[in-house]
């Protein structure tokens, strides 16, 4: 896969000290998530936004895409369209929990529906990993990361409207053959037991949050 870094304006957290060095691809910053690339010296490729959350001086060695501030894209879903037109699939998704403003968070996990249905997945990175499953994905593990960055809870969440889980082994609460309903967050605070957890999903998509 191809990867791609973004860095919004929320707060970063503090997997992208550790994650950025280990996984280097394209990087662009969308607005006020140039502060992010700046702060851990990291040149982006491509700076987008309307910039009336970031204000100060532009470098001039990296393209500027301006934007106005009545638009209906956010400025991460400019970066994410921009990154998914230069042939990217493999987006990593910084400072994009939004802080104090939930609904930014709410329109990055929103984001992350639109970069799935046109051919991308993107991982949002903060204090832990936000992530979309679906049924055609197989099998897939989920490491204990306490150890690393603090991470204890393993939650799953139904975005569609019903998500049928084959399986989902290596956790204190098990299941099998269970439809899990958007309306109910059965998934919550999970753990990881055993150093690897394995969900199956048969129909449906899931979030997986590690917090």
């Amino acid at each position: 896969m191809k990867r791609c870094h973004i860095f919004a304006g929320g707060e970063l957290g503090n997997i992208a000290d550790y994650w950025f060095p280990n996984h280097h691809g394209y990087v662009i910053c969308a607005d006020s998530g140039y502060k992010h690339a700046k702060k851990l010296k990291i040149k982006p490729d491509v700076i987008v936004g309307d910039f009336d959350s970031y204000t100060k001086k532009l470098p001039k060695d990296c393209e500027i895409i301006r934007t106005v501030p009545e638009k209906d894209d956010t400025d991460t879903l400019m970066a994410v369209k921009i990154a998914i037109e230069r042939g990217y699939d493999l987006i990593y998704l910084y400072g994009a929990l939004g802080g104090e403003r939930f609904d930014h968070a709410f329109a990055n996990i929103q984001t992350m529906l639109y970069a799935r249905e046109h051919g991308a997945n993107i991982i949002i990175l903060g204090n832990g990993f936000i992530g979309i499953q679906g049924a055609e994905e197989g099998e897939a593990m989920y490491c204990d990361e306490r150890d690393r960055w603090g991470c204890r809870y393993l939650s799953v969440f139904a975005l569609t409207e019903t998500v049928k889980i084959k399986s989902f082994r290596g956790v204190k609460y098990p299941l099998e053959n269970y439809e899990m309903k958007a309306s109910y967050p059965i998934g919550v605070s999970n753990e990881i037991i055993g150093g690897q957890a394995y969900l199956e999903i048969e129909s449906g998509l899931a979030l997986i949050i590690q917090s």
